[in-house]
C-alpha cells in the first residue's frame, strides 16, 4: 500500500472508531419493573444502544418524586414521573413543600417531555378472603396506598377520602412501602385492601392472584360525576377512565371480579411520561426520541397492556394547568413521525 494510501486508510479507521465510541452515556431512573412507566425507559435503553445514539445506564425501583427533583437538579438525564409532580413542585407543595415556592419553580421550570405513558388506573381491590364489601367498608381497616412519597400515594389518599371522606390515619390506617417490595406485602396478606395505580392486565395484578382470587370496585357513580371529582380528574396528572364491566372481568380472567352499580367500571387514570434537564443537547435528545418513535409498535408489542397506556400520543395530559412542556428535540422528532403536538405543549 502506497504512503499516502496508508494514511488515508488509517484516518478512516480512527474516524469510525471516534463514531463508534461518540455515544453520549446517560443515567435514567424509573419504577419497579412490571408497567409503562418501566418499560418505556428500558426499550430507549434498548433502542439507544442498538442504534449508537446512547449508552444508558437505567436504575430502576425509585421513588418517582426523588427521581424528578434529580432530573431537576442536574443529577439525572431522564427519568419517569406522573404530570402531578411537576405542578406540586413548581408550586413547592406536597412532597417539594421543603424547597418552597421560588426553588420549587425554579427546578420545575428545569424540567422537559420528551415522550408520555399512562402510569396506571386508581382503584379498590382486595383478596376475596378479607370479606370486604367495597369502598363503605373501608373504615379501620388497613390499606396499603402506596410508597412512603409520591404522586401515587398522593393520588390514592385523595381518592379515599373524594369517595369515602376518611383520612390516612384518622379513619383508616394507611400502609406505604417501596414498589419492590409491593407484591410482596400485598401476598402476604397484611393490608385489607388496597388503592394503587394498576393495568389492565399488569404484572402486580397477575401475581397477586397466586395468593388468592381477588375483587376490584369502581367508583360510584355519583361520585365520579360529582363535582369534587371531576375537578380532581381535571389536575395535572390525572384523568377520566372507564371501561365496560364485562370487557375488563373478561380482559382479567377467573382470578378477579369486577364490581359495579352498573355496566361500567369507572376510575381515574395517572398519566405522565419521561422528563428530561432543559439544557440536554437538542440533537441528542432529537434522536433519542426519533428512535423512540420508530418502534413503538415494537414497544407496545413487548406487553399485554401495551395498546391501552398511550406510548403514542404525544399530547396526553399536556397543556392547560400542567406546567411541564415538550423539550425541543423531542417536538421536533414526534412532529417529523407524524404526530399531532400543539405549539402550548412544546417549549421554546
Amino acid at each position: 500500500m502506497k504512503p499516502m494510501q496508508t494514511v488515508a486508510a488509517i484516518a478512516a479507521a480512527m474516524t469510525l472508531a471516534s463514531g463508534a465510541f461518540a455515544q453520549a452515556n446517560l443515567t435514567a431512573e424509573t419504577a419497579s419493573p412490571g408497567g409503562a412507566v418501566h418499560l418505556a425507559p428500558s426499550h430507549l435503553v434498548e433502542i439507544a444502544g442498538t442504534r449508537g445514539i446512547a449508552n444508558i445506564q437505567l436504575t430502576d425501583g425509585q421513588t418517582l418524586t426523588n427521581s424528578l427533583q434529580n432530573v431537576a437538579e442536574g443529577k439525572t438525564d431522564i427519568a419517569g414521573t406522573p404530570h402531578i409532580l411537576p405542578f406540586l413542585m413548581s408550586r413547592g407543595v406536597g412532597p417539594y413543600g421543603s424547597l418552597g415556592k421560588e426553588k420549587g419553580a425554579e427546578l420545575a421550570g428545569n424540567l422537559r417531555a420528551i415522550y408520555p405513558y399512562t402510569l396506571g388506573i386508581f382503584f379498590l381491590f382486595a383478596y376475596d378472603a378479607k370479606s370486604i364489601k367495597g369502598w363503605d367498608d373501608i373504615a379501620g381497616r388497613k390499606i396499603y396506598n402506596g410508597p412512603p412519597r409520591g404522586g401515587a400515594l398522593t393520588n390514592a389518599r385523595s381518592m379515599i377520602q373524594i369517595i369515602t371522606g376518611l383520612k390516612d390515619g384518622d379513619g383508616y390506617e394507611g400502609m406505604q412501602i417501596n414498589w419492590g417490595q409491593s407484591v410482596s406485602l400485598i401476598t402476604g396478606g397484611e393490608p385489607d385492601a388496597i388503592v394503587l395505580p394498576e393495568l389492565f392486565p399488569g404484572s402486580r395484578l397477575t401475581t397477586a392472584t397466586s395468593a388468592g382470587k381477588m375483587t376490584g370496585w369502581s367508583m360510584p357513580k355519583d361520585v365520579y360525576e360529582g363535582e369534587a371529582m371531576q375537578k380532581y380528574m381535571q389536575a395535572p396528572g390525572s384523568a377520566p377512565f372507564t371501561m365496560d364491566l364485562a370487557q375488563l372481568n373478561e380482559i382479567m380472567g377467573e382470578d378477579w371480579t369486577f364490581v359495579s352499580e352498573d355496566d361500567t367500571f369507572r376510575a381515574f387514570a395517572t398519566i405522565g411520561g419521561d422528563v428530561v434537564h432543559k439544557d440536554m443537547d437538542e440533537d441528542l435528545v432529537y434522536n433519542l426520541v426519533s428512535a423512540y418513535a420508530e418502534t413503538v409498535e415494537d414497544l407496545k408489542a413487548k406487553a399485554p397492556f401495551g395498546n391501552t397506556v398511550n406510548f403514542d400520543n404525544p399530547m396526553l395530559g399536556m397543556c392547560g394547568a400542567n406546567p411541564i412542556k415538550y423539550h425541543p428535540g423531542a417536538a421536533r422528532a414526534w412532529r417529523e413521525a407524524g404526530y399531532q403536538l400543539d405549539d402550548c405543549a412544546v417549549a421554546d
